[in-house]
């Protein structure tokens, strides 16, 4: 593993390829380390990978010696994990787009990582209003003293309150920044910064001493994203790097709620956009509690990456044997084809409308049946469960 730690971040620092690549070039070649040794004609045989990329990666492969760029490296960027590091946050490692190295500061926390303790995103404008502030705060203060970890990115408005509530309420937070995580931005932050490195962790895809650059941003949004099992938004403009990360977090398979806002206020329009695709309202904080309540527990890790790991085996007293798992009596054949399909994961409706093979009409019709039977639950995020 630490051989594979070593070419995996020599492979982070070829010009053009990314996290998608690098997945495929272990896939093909088994290793890392063969890889990067290959004749280049035979990567080419890699989806994605042309004479373009080819030529980048000759030119990275004569210029990098792999084990002195490992230590080379780790002068200036002492605290780093590589995806395939058991260490590496679990729900940031089942994005397709994980940084391949992530880089962090302040405190770790292992039960945290493995996703044993529930991380919530909290973004928004940086132009928030009272309304915007207060809610922010008294949000993530109210996890916080919950138990959960709040996630955000440190950028000035509603990032800043919920990180800093959070902090005065005595909870843990994660800052995804999108400098180096030795570079304080805003520079206002300076005391902020320090305190999470006290009480949290800062964390990067950039080396140390990257500076601010807008790119760097949007980029960084799918790592708040995808550290966290929800996205709260709290106020955003139809122009809005909130919206980025909800979108994002909704293309993860990751539920994102609302904080319902005025249609006076241009920073609550896209907000109201989420609304009107699906996203969760909060009403109050006791609705947003029932709602995280409702988040199943995450499964045995079966991450998505294409690296090996172990996992534990299901004790045998938890084992269904959905043989047994018989359809009650006097359905019709649709409600019973989509009754069959729904186990107590909860699944997708796309993923449903898929396996049934019927009409997004007629799935849609059949779940709401089953709803009013009692036969299937609703879960936030268009999920079913039975």
């Amino acid at each position: 593993m630490s051989q594979e730690r070593t070419y995996l971040l020599a492979w982070s620092q070829v010009s053009g390829v990314g996290p998608i690549l690098i997945d495929r070039l272990y896939q093909h070649f088994g290793t890392l380390e063969t890889a990067w040794s290959a004749d280049p004609q035979l990567l080419l045989a890699i989806d994605g990978l042309g004479t373009q990329s080819l030529s980048k990666i000759v030119a990275a492969r004569a210029q990098i010696d792999p084990e002195k760029l490992l230590i080379t490296h780790s002068i200036d960027n002492p605290q780093w994990w590589a995806r395939i590091d058991p260490d590496y946050p679990r729900l940031l490692s089942e994005i397709p787009s994980a940084p391949s190295i992530l880089y962090y500061r302040g405190q770790v926390d292992l039960a945290e990582n493995q996703g044993h303790t529930p991380t919530v995103a909290i973004v928004g404008t940086r132009d928030l209003s009272e309304y915007g502030r207060r809610w922010a705060r008294k949000i993530s203060a109210c996890l916080a003293k919950k138990g959960f970890t709040i996630v955000s990115g440190m950028a000035q408005g509603i990032d800043t309150e919920a990180h800093s509530a959070c902090l005065e309420a005595g909870g843990r937070t994660i800052a995804a920044v999108g400098t180096g995580v030795d570079i304080v931005y805003p520079p206002r932050n300076h005391s902020l910064w320090a305190d999470i490195q006290q009480h949290g962790l800062i964390v990067s895809e950039y080396v140390a001493r990257t500076p601010p650059d807008r790119p760097h941003f949007p980029a960084r949004n799918r790592i708040i994203a995808g550290l966290s099992r929800v996205t709260i938004v709290i106020e955003a403009p139809l122009k809005s790097g909130a919206l980025i990360t909800a979108y994002q977090a909704n293309d993860f398979g990751r539920d994102v709620y609302v904080l319902p806002g005025s249609i006076d206020n241009p920073n609550s329009i896209g907000g109201l956009g989420l609304l009107s695709r699906g996203a969760q309202p909060i009403l109050s904080l006791n609705h947003l509690l029932e709602l995280l309540a409702s988040i199943p527990q995450l499964d045995t890790p079966e991450q998505l990456q294409l690296f090996p790991f172990s996992t534990p085996e299901s004790p045998p007293d938890l084992i269904v044997d959905k043989a047994k798992i018989l359809p009650p009596p006097d359905l019709t054949p649709d409600l019973q084809q989509i009754w069959l399909l729904i186990t107590d994961i909860p699944a997708n409706f796309d993923e449903i409308v898929s396996q049934a093979q019927l009409p997004v009409a007629t799935v849609s019709s059949v779940l709401l049946q089953l709803e009013l039977l009692g036969l299937v639950h609703q879960l936030p995020g268009m999920r079913y469960q039975k």
